[in-house]
């Protein structure tokens, strides 16, 4: 294949494998921003794509020529037909009827749940802090999440289904770690329960609070029709494991980093104490802690929970300045584009300075794409960010980290990027 990207030393069906990422980062280590790998079960060569203005590209651009990937189907026996799979016109329409649900404004309505449930989580901490015992902070991250996003989108009925019989159905998302097809059976088995709440919501005139009933009210802008009952399903099912898993992986990680920086934690802290403390937070009153947002944002920077895009080309292309032909997979790594030496000093640092406002004026924008971009980056955005920062204001001011288990945790990198084992963490209240 003439005029071609570099190809790397291995053959491998990247994507498939928990391999994929360290083979990732060791080619392009010695091929740089463009270079392909052949995959053998596949019988196709796989580009893969670091430079910003190729990211661009794809993703933005010429988004139109490229369909949704490796590993997609993968994905759809666990959420369905919803918005992360769906593509084309189903996937427009979609869109467009739920995007006004994620608004920041609307976000904010969820200021009450989100505090309720980490009051519940840190009164938790606080007992284990007395006791001198450690907490599991992976398991107490991803429980805090889910019941978060269980109430978020089933609105009243969420508060009933927390903690009883349902709710300990959905507790499996937390719970299990393995994401294989005997899992997403299983999962896929609680789909029955939230159909027969959107039964109960289409059979009456009752509006409830919370993304279930947003659904139901949503109406396409051209056409004014609703989603069908299968179509609110699979979105409900969408939010449930893509709005709890992302974000408790992202939380595991910042903890993790703040415990092996305490210097940050204590700036993030002063600058807490100093700020006034709202009745209900709006999203102005987070922007107002930037201290706060850099340490989310720089670790989003070093542990994406999206590690992986993939893409796959409808018709030919050019990328890297090469021609791409259609039907070729394409793989975006913010993992790698977010530690690209040529775009981030001292990439492999924490460092949170990174995200300071000269610092990101002069970097291309898109080095830096936790939640993707384009037509297609990640719906919940804000309510993933929203949920983060009212965490770690409410945790950080009452809680310092002390030692940490593991020290240097293995990386596991299938559908999302977390920690191969839990994180226990030993605290002290401030």
């Amino acid at each position: 294949m003439s005029g071609a990207p570099p190809v790397a030393p291995f053959e491998h069906d990247l994507g498939d494998t928990g391999e994929t990422l360290g083979l990732l980062v060791d080619a392009f280590a010695t091929c740089g921003d463009l270079f392909r790998a052949y995959a053998p079960a596949r019988r196709s060569w796989t580009w893969v794509v670091s430079h910003p203005d190729d990211v661009k590209h794809v993703l933005v651009t010429n988004h139109r020529n490229y369909t949704k990937g490796v590993g997609i189907d993968r994905v759809r026996l666990l959420l369905g037909n919803g918005i992360m799979t769906s593509e084309g016109d189903r996937w427009r329409r979609q869109r467009r009827m739920m995007q006004p649900c994620f608004r920041r404004r609307v976000v904010e309505r969820f200021d009450a749940i989100v505090r309720e449930e980490n009051a519940a989580l840190l009164a938790e901490w606080s007992a284990a802090a007395r006791a001198g015992v450690t907490v599991n902070v992976t398991d107490s991250l991803s429980q805090l999440t889910l019941r978060t996003i269980l109430r978020a989108v089933f609105g009243d009925d969420g508060a009933g289904l927390v903690g009883h019989g349902l709710g300990q159905s959905f507790m499996l998302v937390a719970r299990e770690t393995r994401r294989d097809t005997r899992f997403a059976y299983e999962f896929r088995q609680l789909a029955r329960h939230v159909r027969t709440l959107l039964h109960e919501r289409y059979s009456r005139d009752e509006p409830r609070p919370g993304f279930l009933q947003m659904l139901v009210a949503a109406r396409d802008p051209d056409t004014g029709a609703s989603m069908t009952e299968t179509e609110a399903v699979d979105e409900a099912m969408t939010l449930i494991v893509a709005g709890h898993e992302t974000t408790a992986s992202a939380l595991n990680w910042t903890w993790w980093l703040l415990a092996r920086h305490p210097v940050v934690a204590d700036d993030v802290v002063a600058e807490q104490r100093s700020a006034d403390e709202p009745q209900r937070f709006a999203y102005a009153d987070l922007e107002r802690l930037p201290r706060l947002r850099r340490v989310v944002d720089e670790a989003l920077r070093l542990y994406p929970p999206g590690w992986l895009m993939t893409r796959r080309s409808l018709g030919p292309d050019r990328l890297g300045g090469l021609p791409l032909p259609p039907g070729t997979d394409v793989f975006i790594s913010p993992y790698l584009l977010h530690r690209h030496p040529r775009h981030w000093p001292d990439p492999e640092r924490f460092d949170p300075a990174h995200f300071d406002p000269a610092a990101v004026v002069a970097r291309h924008a898109f080095a830096y794409i936790p939640f993707g971009a384009g037509p297609r980056h990640c719906i919940g955005q804000n309510l993933a960010l929203y949920q983060m920062m009212l965490h770690l204001h409410g945790a950080l001011r009452r809680f310092r980290p002390v030692t940490l288990e593991p020290p240097a945790p293995r990386l596991e990198a299938r559908i999302n990027l977390r920690m191969a084992q839990d994180m226990h963490m030993k605290i002290e209240e401030r």
